[in-house]
């Protein structure tokens, strides 16, 4: 769903099982893979919001019923579409935020750590617990040790257990804890701040994010030096310098 905010379009998605917890089956994978990519071919799209049906799961995980029913040959093409949904939503050129309403585990972790940004609720728990099914976790479960360093993330997946979502603040899972009543105000104001700031300029600074997890340290120093230049040669900071000075000049 795009929502108008301001000036500005904002896209907001929905997993919509919430008699499964919201639980990732191909058919929801599949939706969320191609939302994603008309998402970033859209763009006057500045910002993605992707959160949970319900009030009790952001996603609960891989749906259980379907990851039974696998073989050897049709695992692979599962955890695919996991790692495809993921890929989508760091590839997407504009911020995309976790709205993590509640319960976040197993593929709907490795979904929100996907995401640059995550807001929980108070009552939210995160975990791992493939390896209580007989399976390890994969794909971009390999984000966790970026985002909560190497000894919590084999915590998080060697254990099985479960974590509050004051404890996913303090790991670095989260950037954000609020109240139940006040998630939807976090999350806009973090969009508004988003929004308030070069349309071009966000788009450049995601790219750069994802470079320097991925790259040697060279390599992401150059290619920042690049857009940096790139962005004077699109003009964007000179307009909105002009625009600062002259807001301070009338203070």
């Amino acid at each position: 769903m795009l929502e108008r905010r301001g000036a500005a379009l904002v896209a907001r998605l929905t997993i919509e099982r919430p008699e499964k917890a919201n639980a990732l089956g191909r058919a929801v994978l599949g939706e969320l893979i191609d939302a994603m990519r008309g998402i970033s071919a859209d763009e006057s799209v500045r910002a993605v919001v992707l959160t949970g049906a319900g009030e009790k799961a952001f996603a609960g995980g891989a749906d259980v019923a379907e990851l039974g029913a696998l073989d050897a040959a049709s695992a692979r093409e599962f955890i695919g579409l996991v790692h495809q949904a993921c890929a989508a939503l760091r590839e997407c050129p504009v911020p995309v935020i976790a709205r993590l309403n509640g319960i976040t585990l197993g593929a709907g972790l490795e979904l929100a750590a996907a995401c640059d940004l995550r807001i929980a609720v108070e009552g939210a728990r995160f975990g791992m617990p493939e390896v209580r099914l007989g399976m390890p976790s994969v794909a971009e479960a390999a984000l966790l040790p970026r985002l909560v360093g190497t000894g919590r993330a084999r915590w998080l997946v060697l254990t099985g257990e479960t974590i509050d979502a004051r404890e996913a603040l303090a790991w670095g899972l989260a950037e954000r804890v609020v109240p139940e009543g006040e998630l939807d105000d976090e999350v806009n104001a973090a969009l508004d701040a988003i929004l308030a700031s070069g349309a071009e300029a966000v788009r450049s600074q995601k790219r750069l994010c994802k470079l320097w997890e991925e790259a040697p340290l060279a390599e992401s120093v150059a290619a920042s030096i690049d857009a940096f230049a790139a962005a004077y040669a699109g003009g964007e900071p000179q307009k909105m310098i002009a625009q600062y000075l002259a807001r301070r000049a009338k203070r």
